[in-house]
C-alpha cells in the first residue's frame, strides 16, 4: 500500500474549499490525469452529505474508472472517501479543514493499493511526485477561484 499526508494553508474560506473538493464533476478542469467526474446517489442532511462518485483517470486510451463513496461530516469539517469499485483494491482519502485567520489549513491523507501488483509497483515509484502534483492543482485552483 502507498500512503501519505499533505498539509497546506490555502488562502480561502473553509466552506469554499470544502465545496470545491466535493465538486468532483469539475476535477477534469484542473486535476492532472482526471478525464471525467460523475456524482450520483447524492443525499444531504443537516450533518452529512453523502454520494457515490466515479472518476475516470488516465491518459488518452490508457484510462480507468473507479467508483467511490464520499461522506462529508459537517460538524467535523471532514471528508472521507472509500473505494467501491474499479482498479483499486483499497482506497481511503481523508480531507480535514480548519479555518486559520483568513485562510484554511488543509490536511489530506491518502492510503491506497491497486489490484494489479505490477501497476502497484510502478505507482509506488511515482506516488509522491504524482500526489504532490495533484495537491498543487487543488491549491492553484482554490487560489484562482477564491483569492
Amino acid at each position: 500500500m502507498s500512503s501519505a499526508t499533505i498539509k497546506k494553508i490555502i488562502p480561502c474560506k473553509k466552506e469554499q474549499l470544502i465545496e470545491m473538493v466535493l465538486d468532483i464533476e469539475k476535477y477534469p478542469e484542473f486535476v492532472p490525469w482526471c478525464i471525467e467526474g460523475k456524482i450520483y446517489e447524492k443525499n444531504e442532511s443537516s450533518d452529512l452529505i453523502t454520494f457515490k462518485g466515479d472518476l475516470k483517470v488516465g491518459k488518452s486510451i490508457l484510462n480507468e474508472t473507479f467508483s467511490s463513496h464520499v461522506t462529508y461530516y459537517r460538524e467535523k469539517d471532514k471528508i472521507i472517501v472509500t473505494n467501491l469499485d474499479g482498479p483499486l483494491k483499497h482506497l481511503k482519502n481523508e480531507w480535514k479543514f480548519k479555518e486559520v485567520n483568513n485562510a484554511t489549513q488543509l490536511e489530506f491523507f491518502v492510503d491506497f493499493e491497486l489490484k494489479n501488483p505490477i501497476l502497484n509497483g510502478i505507482m509506488k515509484k511515482s506516488f509522491e511526485l504524482g500526489l504532490n502534483k495533484i495537491a498543487k492543482s487543488f491549491e492553484e485552483r482554490a487560489t484562482k477561484l477564491f483569492k
